[in-house]
């Protein structure tokens, strides 16, 4: 203690153990006497103000893991624990080094500075083990008895007896009043072997230091003799000193209070932080040793904090983690799980495996097998044959006549192998370095990796460059020839390269010539072996960018795989191909021969790789399969050991030579033997199917290489050829004879050329995969072969995986044959398809694994996937490993048959999985086949595949089709494959599509290539003629629908709310209210204006040019206005209140005609003129309009006039029945004085009529609302106050004015407030798209006012012009307020792409808003000049579908802070949740705008009429001066039929208030913002009008959502509408896309609303672009198209009627 009172008054002392044992008792009492305050003070500071909780010797992590128990003398121990007992009774400081740290050490958790000052001591690194023990998490505050237990060795202080208990001063010893110092606590700090050193300590040691003076003296301070009290008895009990039962009563009151602190610390809140301080005090110490100089601190340690993290996370019994809400299951349930839950059901009926565990089967090598002459390396291969038989013929090529067109003997073949591999290790070529400058380096050296491009009629170059590359030490890889550059599978290849590092393709001259060249004419240098030579250099591909290759065979100080430095504009460089690095190509075919001191490098055959072959999956992924040198020679010897290859014969091949068995019989194990390989193309099969039976009998070959298909080919055309005969074959390898459905064929030639000397034993199938090599071979007689098996089995049984007999002739037979016994040397087991590689059963179907040491060892650069299939481990069903050997999955599936027998049913890459049930695309495609092939199937071309739709794999069948085949004729076809299907495989099929012949893509031996053509089906890029959707029949996991639960009353969710603290919905705008003389009426209004400013100009019209058309002035509108109101009255005989219809085109005319009317006292109502081009359509509409308002007259301009009684607007109605009809620029009589003195004289009021608003909604219903003039007023005023709308404001307006809003804006609020409108008709912009914005720039425009078309208009006609516009000097930075006047949901999509499109001229996103009005009140939102910043939510659709909204909080991925998401899934159920941007099903929604001045909203439930509570779904309700008086009708009977529209009234909440009923669901969300009225803005959000909404599988369907998902299916769609027809979904696409092309967009809609909505669309329309109707606000008039629908009025494309 005096040390570390020294030590912080800047003492520098040192101190000897000698010295410290010398210090008498009376000095030691002087300086404690001396300097007690300040000691006491400084080593226990006080901690009333805050303790700091200390660390707990038992359970500190550093404790345990940075220190070991310390090793120490026992008399030591005694020694230290006397010295410091003494100094803490008396005042002196301790007399060891190591006490003195332990107490500065513990000191130092309260005084960092203190802990730092005795690093220099070197005392921190002994002292840290007695901190650690010190500390105590359950004592918060420091006290005297942290000294004392700072040396628990100590057996002189039994402080387990109460009074030694007494000794323990309380933790705050400065000068204080008693009541600010706790009470003294017992820590308890004992570990078990401090004990134990205690009971070992002797009882009279024991017994002296308690009865020595020096324990409780006269020199002892007053403070510590007052708290120390009697000496201790010498007779006290150690067990009892120990089992103090007051101490544990304590001990368990203080857990007790841990646990309940714990238990309601539930987050763990309280814990984690006191972990956190403890672990910040301990980071500034020390550890180590400082006689080494090793010391460091605890902060500086390696990932400290997430080992102590690590740490907290197993100490606390609870899981940190955030709480989880309880899930809402009384509103709708989630479909994710039940939809996983659904595609994973298994059948309980279903069969399953019963047999024992299979027993591995082994493939041995024949006794008479002779192996030991064979040679053992591929450079002995050459060598021998190339020597010993030089003229011997290696292979032969015949042409297109059958005819030997090349041959190549043994002795050629070893010399352009030498010519090869010294042209890839010698040549120099000119590489661009990593810094830029060009080297000299040579083309390849020993393990790099080059490609091997030759077309099928080049097995000879073929043959060469392989070998060639393997001599010099090179790995080849084989791929295909890109004839073209849309070649299927072609950009995979390119991958496949790219991954290996390939930099140098080897190729033949003529396969380069007919390579996709960048010019039209290669040139290729003859004799130089390489083409398009410059400066040296070989031709390139320019595909690639990258010059660094990414392989391993880099050099030092360059990249040998550079790019070489060619001429960028070469025209003989090959093009490029998709995906692919660049290439140097160099050709075989002329070389020069090596140097003579050259000699092939001597290569080991070890576990170096030899070649890599590539390999495709179900996907269309290509992967290269890494061969090495030593399972490649295995391989070949296997091989040669089943078969009884022999010198000297002669083999057949008809298949690919470049991979599976073509590759490693006729190019690796025929030249292996020495064998004459003749390879037959498969063009010369197309022609003459029987070539290789007459090579066969031509050259007594006793090998060949042929598919099953071959064999079917050979049987039709064997009519024509009587001299085959096949007696000298030994065997015929079947290459897929492990397909089941090649039986057949095997059989039938077996039976057809028996009699032409066929051996009964010859057909040998085989099974392998590029991965394992061979696995099983069926073998002649000669190599111990003859026994083979067959099964038939049960295709339904087979489907669960399970083997199981069936009969004979059944229909759900399948007939297997074996595929051999495992190839010699190889132990093959079957293990499970899925999961872990658990051993199957006896009767169980599986993947089929081999261990052998032919097999492959990994695929290249995929470290990942190559464990989970070259390193499997079988295990037993208890999941233990069954030993050391690790196999290969093949990727066949099948099942070991007895004698060893492999049966395979399948490859896994064409099994699918639907809904837990395999069935294999071969068995499929044979069904398929066995309905009338030969009528409809062209060539028995098809493909089959599947798809994952709705979490679940559906089956798609596509087939090519014979020409000519008539629709109907193929739909009869299409129905019967359906029922084939489903009757034998019990299965749906998803897609059934007919395309034309040679359509789909091919393989290069010309299959179909099965992944490119799913791709194009999942990408809308099949073109098929004929399609067929079955989704009714096979997608079953759909989540059940929707169960209508009665409602709680609305009294009762009121009451809940209340209870829950949830805000209730209701919002209000700001109180406007008229002064007593202030003017409502717009006539009253426009005469005050024109008597003060009648200069003042109220309106212009601008014309697509940007030419001001015509203006108004006050006073020129007022005069107009009195004579058309005079001409009303004198020519139309008309009385104030009569109706008069104003058909005008967007202009002036339609203004001044409006307050004409208004001026006489008459009602107007504004019809929108029929277009002239559509007037068939337009006409009815207006002629409805007129007969409904009771309009007794017509107004309207010449031209309009002349079309209304047109010779061809008479077949549609009546021109004769039309009212009185008056031209606006007709003069009224001569006594105008008069007139104007009449048309003032009638009574009025403001609930008069003002004026009546027509409009079709988007439901087809033609409404007409009544607008009093006082309504119209105060919509003017609200709008004036909103926008901040005054006499010296311009304000631009495009946008359509005949209803709603525009209606307001185009004739009423300039009036009212007096600003400037600058008209631009919508038709304008179709001449010139840039007109509005223009105008807008051009005279700085604050406020403008839109509709969607016309912005819809601006992205798709401007978006190639914004850099010209730009250049122009457009600028709309101006621009304050840019809001689009709409009755629907706002489309996010379309404001955004404008925002982003128009930003770079200066618009601000903060400008574009929209507005919201409807029917009932045409003005209740909109974005004015000092709303905050728009909103934008993204809904849950799945909650929105039932009807709710749900809300959580935003996600950190949100664009800005008033921006959240709404899940889609949740609007399905009336729910709102807002969800994070991004998140699945997230649907936009915008805000509306603020609520305009004197408009008050609530959402209310539209079945109860109750309040819904804040950010709930529910109908808009809307009470405000400016509301419709009601409906308009012709018979009246509208006053009795929707009084509720405009009356309605909440059952729960404000009750009294009269609110209008605008049928759009929406709801209220409080921002934070703050409006300028300094209170939280209330946003509302519009989601969709409710007599639109679809009722499909008991959930509410947003038509909008749904046409988002179809605009998003296929980008040739250009628009769609939805609509339900007896309650299926009917879909409407509009494309462009040609009719051939048309029935790509039928699955892809259906799949992605199946997906996304999880609706099966019942009917897809494919029809031409603008056959969609809308209304003149550009909204879809879902109804109308319906109505047209039903009536076959579409002329549609296609019709597609999913079943």
């Amino acid at each position: 203690m005096y040390m570390l009172m020294e030590q912080r008054h800047g003492h520098d002392h040192r101190y000897a153990n000698q010295h410290h044992r010398n210090i008498s008792s009376a000095a030691a009492k002087a300086r404690a006497e001396q300097h007690k305050n300040r000691s006491l003070h400084t080593v226990f500071p006080d901690h009333t103000s805050g303790s700091v909780p200390a660390l707990d010797a038992e359970t500190s992590p550093f404790h345990r893991r940075l220190h070991k128990k310390p090793q120490r003398n026992e008399n030591l121990k005694k020694r230290h624990s006397l010295t410091s007992s003494v100094a803490i009774s008396s005042g002196v400081r301790p007399t060891s080094p190591k006490l003195t740290a332990s107490i500065s050490c513990n000191r130092g958790f309260q005084d960092p500075s203190s802990v730092r000052r005795h690093e220099s001591m070197g005392v921190m690194s002994s002292g840290f083990q007695r901190s650690s023990n010190m500390l105590n998490r359950n004592n918060v505050q420091a006290s005297h008895e942290n000294a004392c237990q700072s040396f628990p060795s100590s057996p002189v202080m039994p402080r387990r007896n109460e009074e030694a208990r007494n000794l323990v001063a309380p933790s705050t010893t400065s000068v204080g009043s008693p009541q600010q110092r706790p009470q003294p606590q017992v820590v308890e700090s004992f570990r078990s072997d401090h004990r134990l050193d205690m009971l070992r300590s002797k009882s009279r040691s024991r017994t002296s230091l308690l009865n020595s003076p020096l324990f409780v003296s006269a020199s002892t301070p007053p403070v510590l003799r007052k708290r120390i009290g009697p000496p201790l008895s010498t007779d006290v009990s150690i067990i009892l000193g120990i089992f103090d039962p007051e101490r544990n009563d304590r001990r368990r009151a203080i857990n007790e209070q841990e646990a309940m602190k714990a238990t309601q610390d539930r987050i763990g809140f309280d814990f984690v932080q006191q972990e956190l301080r403890t672990l910040s005090l301990i980071k500034p110490l020390s550890i180590g040793s400082r006689k080494n100089h090793r010391l460091t601190q605890i902060r500086d340690l390696p990932n400290i904090d997430q080992i102590y993290s690590g740490i907290i996370l197993k100490k606390y019994r609870f899981q940190l983690q955030r709480p989880k809400k309880k899930p809402l299951q009384e509103y709708y349930n989630d479909d994710d799980a039940e939809l996983e839950a659904m595609a994973k059901v298994v059948d309980p009926n279903a069969p399953r495996p019963e047999g024992q565990l299979i027993t591995p089967a082994r493939g041995d090598y024949p006794n008479n097998s002779s192996l030991q002459n064979l040679p053992r390396s591929i450079d002995s291969i050459l060598q021998r044959y190339g020597t010993t038989q030089p003229k011997a013929i290696a292979g032969v090529v015949l042409d297109h006549t059958g005819k030997p067109a090349l041959s190549l003997t043994y002795g050629k073949l070893l010399s352009r192998a030498n010519k090869i591999a010294s042209m890839l290790l010698t040549k120099v070529v000119t590489m661009t370095g990593p810094t830029g400058a060009k080297e000299k380096v040579p083309l390849c050296v020993s393990g790099d990796r080059v490609a091997l491009v030759y077309p099928n009629t080049e097995p000879l170059g073929f043959l060469c460059a392989f070998y060639g590359c393997l001599m010099a030490g090179v790995v080849p890889v084989p791929i295909e020839v890109p004839l073209t550059k849309r070649d299927a599978g072609i950009q995979q290849f390119g991958f496949l390269l790219g991954s290996c590092g390939v930099r140098v393709a080897l190729t033949s001259e003529a396969c380069l010539k007919g390579l996709p060249k960048v010019g039209n004419s290669p040139a290729i240098i003859p004799g130089s072996g390489i083409s398009a030579v410059q400066n040296g250099n070989a031709t390139t591909g320019s595909t690639g960018s990258s010059n660094s290759p990414s392989g391993s065979g880099s050099r030092k100080g360059f990249h040998h795989h550079s790019t070489p430095s060619t001429s960028a504009s070469n025209p003989n460089d090959v093009a490029d191909f998709k995906g692919w690095p660049k290439l140097y190509w160099a050709t075989t075919d002329n070389l020069n021969k090596p140097s003579r001191d050259w000699s092939p490098p001597s290569l080991l055959m070890n576990e170096d790789h030899a070649y890599i072959e590539y390999t495709t999956d179900r996907e269309g992924s290509v992967k290269g399969v890494c061969v090495s040198r030593q399972a490649m020679l295995a391989h070949c010897r296997a091989i040669t050991a089943a078969l009884g290859y022999k010198e000297g014969e002669t083999m057949i091949s008809v298949l690919d030579f470049k991979r599976d068995i073509g590759l490693w019989h006729s190019i690796l194990s025929a030249i292996y033997n020495g064998m004459r390989v003749v390879f037959v193309p498969y063009s010369l099969m197309k022609i003459n199917p029987t070539s290789w039976m007459i090579q066969v009998t031509k050259l007594q070959a006793t090998t060949a290489l042929v598919k099953s298909r071959d064999l079917h080919w050979s049987i039709l055309a064997t009519r024509d050829h009587k001299e085959i005969h096949l007696s000298s074959l030994r065997c015929i390898v079947v290459a897929d004879g492990a397909n089941p459905w090649s039986l057949s064929s095997c059989d039938q030639f077996l039976a057809t050329f028996q009699p032409r000397g066929l051996r009964p034993d010859a057909l040998c199938p085989c099974a392998g995969s590029p991965e394992t090599g061979t696995v099983a071979l069926r073998r002649p007689a000669e190599t111990a072969g003859g026994s083979s098996g067959r099964g038939i089995l049960s295709m339904s049984a087979l489907s669960f995986s399970v083997v199981r007999v069936d009969q004979e002739n059944s229909l759900t037979s399948l007939t297997l044959q074996d595929a051999g016994q495992v190839l010699p040397g190889g132990i093959a087991i079957v293990v499970k398809m899925h999961g872990p590689a658990k051993l199957c059963k006896a009767d169980e179907i599986g993947e089929i694994c081999i261990h052998a040491p032919s097999n492959a060892t990994c695929y290249f650069g995929l470290k990942g996937i190559s464990a989970q299939t070259f390193h499997v481990e079988p295990l037993s069903p208890d999941e233990r490993s069954l030993g050391p050997a690790q196999y290969v999955r093949s990727g066949l599936i099948g099942f070991l048959g007895p004698e060893g027998l492999v049966f395979v049913i399948g490859n896994k890459a064409s099994m699918m999985n639907i809904t837990g049930r395999y069935h294999s695309a071969d068995d499929i495609i044979a069904t398929v086949l066995a309905v009338e092939p030969m009528r409809f199937i062209y060539r028995g071309r098809i493909a089959v595949f599947s798809v994952k739709v709705l979490r679940d794999e559906r089956i798609c069948i596509v087939v090519e089709q014979k020409p000519d085949v008539k629709e109907d004729d193929a739909f009869n076809w299409m129905v019967r494959v359906l029922q084939a299907v489903d009757s034998i495989h019990q299965v749906g099929v998803y897609c059934l599509a007919l395309v034309p012949p040679n359509h789909l893509p091919k393989t290069p031996l010309g299959g179909i290539h099965v992944s490119e053509t799913r791709q194009r089906f999942l990408d809308g890029n099949l073109h098929p003629s004929t399609l067929l959707m079955c989704p009714q029949n096979c997608v079953l996991n759909l989540p059940k629908p929707r169960e209508q639960q009665p409602d709680v009353g609305p009294a009762a969710m009121f009451v809940g709310n209340i209870v829950q603290g949830v805000r209730i919905a209701g919002a209000q705008g700001r109180e406007l209210g008229f002064v007593h003389d202030e003017p409502i009426y717009l006539i009253d209004l426009l005469r005050q204006r024109a008597a003060q400013t009648p200069d003042h100009s109220l309106f212009t019209l601008i014309n697509a040019k940007g030419i001001e058309v015509e203006s108004f002035t006050c006073a020129q509108l007022l005069k107009k206005a009195e004579r058309i109101g005079a001409l009303l009255v004198d020519k139309g005989h008309l009385n104030p209140g009569d109706h008069v219809a104003l058909i005008f085109p967007p202009g002036l005319e339609l203004v001044a005609a409006f307050y004409g009317c208004l001026a006489a006292g008459m009602v107007p109502v504004c019809i929108r003129p029929p277009s002239q081009t559509s007037l068939q359509a337009t006409l009815i509409t207006v002629r409805m309009v007129v007969d409904v308002s009771k309009s007794v007259a017509l107004l309207s301009n010449s031209a309009t006039i002349k079309l209304l009684k047109c010779k061809e607007a008479s077949h549609r109605v009546n021109t004769k029945a039309w009212p009185t009809i008056l031209d606006i620029d007709d003069m009224p009589s001569s006594s105008v004085a008069r007139k104007r003195n009449l048309i003032d004289q009638f009574e009025r009021s403001p609930s008069d009529t003002c004026y009546l608003d027509f409009s079709v909604s988007t439901t087809g219903q033609l409404a007409g609302i009544v607008i009093t003039n006082l309504g119209a007023a105060t919509q003017c005023k609200s709008l004036k106050v909103a926008c901040e709308l005054y006499p010296s404001r311009h304000v631009t307006l495009c946008l359509d004015p005949y209803c709603g809003l525009g209606f307001s804006l185009w004739c009423l609020s300039s009036v009212y407030s007096g600003h400037h409108s600058m008209l631009i008709p919508p038709g304008e912009m179709e001449q010139n798209a840039a007109i509005w914005l223009n105008t807008v720039s051009q005279n700085k425009v604050r406020d403008t006012f839109c509709s969607y078309s016309v912005m819809e208009m601006c992205v798709r006609e401007l978006a190639p012009q914004v850099m010209a516009l730009k250049e122009k000097g457009l600028n709309l930075s101006c621009l304050r307020t840019c809001v689009v006047v709409a009755e629907e949901r706002p489309r996010v999509s379309l404001c955004n792409a404008f925002i982003k499109l128009f930003a770079p001229m200066g618009l601000s996103a903060r400008a574009v808003s929209t507005s919201f009005g409807c029917r009932v009140n045409t003005a209740i939102c909109m974005q004015g000049a000092s709303s905050p910043d728009p909103n934008t939510v993204y809904v849950d659709s799945r909650a929105l579908r039932n009807d709710r909204v749900t809300l959580v909080e935003k996600g950190a991925s949100s664009p800005d802070p008033n921006t959240v998401y709404v899940d889609s899934r949740a609007l399905r159920n009336d729910r709102v949740t807002l969800v994070e941007k991004g998140a699945p099903h997230s649907t936009p929604l915008m805000e509306s705008g603020k609520l305009l001045p004197g408009v008050k909203v609530v959402i209310a439930n539209p079945e109860t009429k109750g309040q819904c509570a804040d950010s709930h779904l529910g109908e808009i309700w809307v009470a405000s001066t400016h509301n419709a008086a009601g409906y308009f009708s012709l018979f009246g009977e509208e006053t009795h039929l929707h009084t509720d529209h405009f009356n309605a009234r909440l059952t729960t909440g404000d009750t009294k208030t009269l609110f209008a009923r605008t049928g759009y669901l929406g709801f209220l969300r409080q921002t934070q913002s703050i409006t300028a009225d300094g209170e939280l803005h209330d946003a509302v959000f519009v989601v969709g009008s409710l007599d639109e909404t679809m009722m499909l599988r008991g959930m509410r369907y947003h038509p909008v959502d749904i046409e988002t998902t179809v605009f998003r299916a296929h980008r040739r769609i250009c628009e769609s509408a939805v609509f339900s027809w007896t309650h299926l979904l009917v879909v409407v696409a509009e494309t462009d896309v040609p009719e051939a092309e048309a029935l790509d967009l039928v699955p892809a809609i259906t799949s992605a609303v199946l997906e996304e909505h999880h609706l099966i669309v019942g009917v897809v329309v494919i029809i031409d672009p603008g056959a969609i109707p809308i209304n003149s606000r550009g909204e879809k008039q879902r109804m109308h198209l319906r109505d047209a629908f039903l009536k076959d009025q579409l002329d549609p494309i296609y019709v597609a009627y999913n079943m």
